[in-house]
């Protein structure tokens, strides 16, 4: 066995939102264009940060107009105002809903935001409402599934337990922002996208106590890597966490909170590449990736998993 009794599995157990819209412009003066919206991280009950194609045809103070249907007959709609443009090209919506209001119109008009990589491919299907979706996901509010989770199952989770690995939870709220390539040469001129995540205070003190008695803590997932190590950047150890964070890891990266980590094969020039890179050591996973490629392993969101140890072990 690769893992050991005592040693702890920790989750994201965030649910993603149906963050793709579609919708149409409209602007005093202009025709009505079609505009796919998804959203990746919300500001507040009203408003949220998004991403939208074609970006080129919107400036502030556009309006866009949501109409869902129901059996084919138009049953409502909703609309949103772009009030501000971000330095990478996304904007922030106010929309006419705010709360659970807002929350219910996504959730009737929106669809699972695939990433492009499989959407451009095939239209999304009802099996991807369960399928891009954790088992264990429970707190609405990513835009992209943390997809390292999509692995397990409720048979596998028992196994795990009657094995005397435990499980914790966290919540990392997975925005688009993450996916996003690397285009700067110097990677301190890349800025990444902050992300809301959450450590309890009873969870950060039994992890704590797994370290103590000599188990391991294995992230499940990037996102949870992070949101640890995030925890950990003032303590040394995690510890409870409730907020944002940015935290942008890349080769040189002192690990404090993580021994071990699940996850997918990346996307080159991928933030998520730099971090199992900082993790295992950049000529580990050059081969790691040389060997998958060479066995036809699948890559990405629906792809294979993998265990790793950091370079130092």
């Amino acid at each position: 066995m690769l893992l050991n009794p005592g040693d702890c599995l920790v989750f994201n157990d965030t649910k993603v939102v149906p963050a793709r819209l579609h919708g149409l412009r409209s602007r005093p003066g202009a025709s009505g264009a079609k505009i796919e919206v998804t959203l990746h991280q919300r500001c507040n009950p009203a408003r949220w940060w998004a991403f939208a194609r074609p970006a080129k045809r919107l400036k502030p103070g556009d309006r866009i107009r949501f109409i869902y249907a129901d059996q084919g007959r138009h049953t409502g709609g909703f609309s949103a105002e772009i009030v501000e443009r971000g330095d990478a090209g996304e904007f922030i919506l106010f929309f006419d809903l705010a709360g659970a209001d807002l929350d219910a119109a996504i959730a009737a008009h929106g669809e699972m935001p695939l990433p492009p990589y499989i959407a451009s491919k095939r239209p999304v299907d009802d099996r991807d409402q369960s399928d891009y979706q954790t088992v264990f996901a429970r707190h609405e509010g990513a835009v992209a599934a943390p997809t390292a989770g999509l692995h397990f199952t409720p048979g596998l989770m028992s196994a795990l337990a009657a094995r005397g690995i435990a499980s914790e939870f966290t919540t990392l709220h997975v925005g688009g922002g993450t996916f996003l390539s690397v285009k700067s040469d110097d990677t301190s001129d890349h800025h990444m996208h902050s992300e809301w995540g959450e450590i309890t205070p009873a969870a950060a003190e039994r992890l704590h106590s797994v370290r103590i008695n000599g188990g391991r803590v294995i992230a499940v997932g990037t996102s949870c890597l992070r949101l640890l190590e995030a925890s950990a950047v003032d303590t040394g150890k995690i510890s409870a966490f409730s907020g944002t964070t940015d935290i942008f890891i890349t080769p040189g990266y002192e690990f404090r909170a993580v021994d071990g980590l699940v996850t997918n094969f990346h996307l080159p020039r991928s933030t998520l590449f730099m971090l199992v890179s900082a993790f295992c050591g950049l000529e580990t996973m050059q081969a790691a990736y040389v060997h998958a490629i060479r066995e036809n392993y699948r890559f990405y969101s629906y792809g294979d998993v993998s265990l790793l140890w950091p370079a130092s072990r």
